[in-house]
């Protein structure tokens, strides 16, 4: 009983560290891309709002 008993939390210990390695690699692979390219793509929408009003301010 008591390898079992090992076994069980040294896998339920491994099992968890693979789920959290697994999201922290999606997060930094898909998620962290797309925020910024949003950033990116708000950054120029403030910048061109910026020029166009500097434009027609004259």
């Amino acid at each position: 009983m008591k390898n079992f008993s090992k076994g069980f939390f040294v896998g339920t210990a491994a099992t968890v560290g693979a789920l959290i390695g697994s999201v922290v690699a999606f997060k930094k692979t898909v998620v962290a891309p797309l925020e910024e390219k949003e950033q990116m793509i708000e950054d120029n929408r403030k910048r061109a709002t910026r020029k166009s009003r500097s434009s027609h301010h004259s």
